[in-house]
């Protein structure tokens, strides 16, 4: 008989190693080799009985057709996923301690168990915990099944015989296969736990969602392969001690990518919000200098936030640049270009920059609001209250569009500003749009003579 062949894989780097050693040969990192089992080598006699004739199949005799999807019950999720979840799909969801993972698909997973069965695996909690998360939140009659179980083999022999259409697995890393020998949460353990789900899933038509860890650099604790092994990657992102969080989906196989939906944090759990440029602009009573607002595109929707600046005179000798939200370098850039361009200087000033809500852009829609914001701080001249803006700003002074303009300003319309100052690319072709009188705008020194 052919003995498992054994090798030991760095927690930090993912190196390999024949034999076992306090420190990596790699990466020179300490205690993190563990224990991971290769598959056994066949026989020759075995390998040739297992050989297969490969099937090919031309492109165009493939039938096209939409996945079958069913709500989740939670808009804001369904919108993140894509439309809804899709029957064999693996979808893992992190976040930081705290910020409502596992309150969110138990909301989700109560909801779907109305119409499917829905299976939670709890590797963290008691059912005892589970059972008072969920009075709390108003849904400890739905029929929801719930089991206590780490052990991977044991969770998919218990849904092989239930048969649910959603699994729920609580938290990953928690997780071994019987396998192997090292501990839950060690490279060789998530990544063979998540490739039997993974079958399980493709296999039955068994949606899955697996709830991840996160280091504290905010991504996915373990290797980088299980993002690549599931479908869709959801990251929860939330301002310090804000009540909003925001999910962003990272991946998605079935749909847009970059996609958000934002909840509200409350005593009886998550709530929608089904108007996000409520909570991400906050409109004065009267016009105040250092705040401008604009229309950013976040996956397919468009959301109206206020960006707020501060010009203050520096005391030090390098003058610092402070973004919460937004890109420093890209400040830095657009300081440049309105010295250059603008004829305003402010290397002796310290500027900071904010997006209200705790979200961050990353779009370059947001760097003509900027510019205007620190403008107008500077100056102590506040902008219009119902003006909006957005618009790339390039290194020769040149307003870029950007896409989806026409949308954009509709959505600005629909919340009642007059005024919009937009690059020429994006002002409306075919009709004007109502109660919006639109500036079009092509370098710095025109968006400066129109304010």
């Amino acid at each position: 008989m052919n003995k498992p062949r054994i090798l030991y894989v760095c927690d930090a780097c993912g190196g390999r190693s024949l034999k076992w050693a306090g420190q990596c040969p790699d990466c020179g990192a300490w205690n993190t080799l563990v224990e991971s089992r290769l598959p056994d080598r066949p026989s020759a006699r075995q390998a040739a009985s297992q050989k297969t004739t490969a099937q090919m199949q031309p492109l165009a005799d493939l039938k096209g057709g939409s996945e079958p999807r069913y709500t989740s019950g939670l808009t804001e999720l369904d919108r993140v996923l894509g439309g809804g979840l899709v029957s064999g799909s693996v979808t893992l969801i992190g976040g930081d301690p705290g910020i409502g993972k596992s309150t969110l698909l138990l909301q989700a997973a109560a909801s779907i168990s109305e119409q499917r069965r829905v299976l939670y695996i709890s590797g963290e909690e008691s059912l005892e915990q589970v059972g008072l998360r969920a009075r709390r939140l108003g849904i400890a009659n739905k029929p929801l099944q719930l089991a206590a179980e780490t052990c991977v083999e044991r969770m998919l022999e218990l849904a092989a015989k239930y048969r649910p259409a959603v699994v729920v697995v609580d938290s990953i890393q928690t997780m071994f296969t019987e396998l192997l020998q090292s501990a839950p949460g060690a490279v060789a353990q998530l990544r063979e736990a998540t490739g039997l789900l993974v079958q399980f899933a493709k296999s039955g038509g068994t949606a899955v969602f697996l709830v991840g860890h996160v280091t504290k650099e905010g991504a996915i604790a373990g290797p980088r392969v299980l993002e690549h092994m599931v479908d869709t990657v959801l990251y929860f992102e939330n301002d310090a001690g804000s009540r909003y969080r925001a999910i962003r989906a990272v991946k998605n196989r079935y749909g847009a990518a970059n996609e958000l939906g934002v909840f509200a944090m409350t005593e009886s759990g998550l709530k929608e919000v089904k108007n996000p440029s409520a909570i991400f602009l906050s409109r004065h009573a009267a016009p105040v200098s250092g705040s401008a607002v604009s229309v950013i595109r976040e996956g397919s929707r468009p959301m109206l936030i206020e960006v707020q600046a501060l010009v203050d005179e520096s005391h030090m000798a390098n003058p610092r640049r402070v973004c919460v939200g937004l890109d420093a370098n890209r400040l830095s850039m657009l300081l440049a270009v309105l010295h250059r361009h603008g004829g305003v200087a402010m290397f002796d000033r310290d500027v900071f920059v904010n997006v209200v809500g705790g979200l961050r852009v990353a779009e370059t829609a947001a760097d003509l609001p900027v510019l205007l914001a620190v403008l107008s701080s500077f100056r102590d001249r506040p902008l219009s209250n119902d003006l909006v803006l957005f618009g790339e700003v390039g290194l020769a002074g040149e307003i870029r569009p950007v896409y989806n303009g026409e949308e954009r300003l509709r959505e600005a319309a629909k919340h009642g500003f007059k005024r919009a100052i937009v690059p020429r690319g994006n002002a409306p072709q075919q009709s004007r749009i109502e109660g919006l009188q639109v500036t079009q705008v092509g370098r710095l020194l025109d968006v400066l003579n129109a304010v």
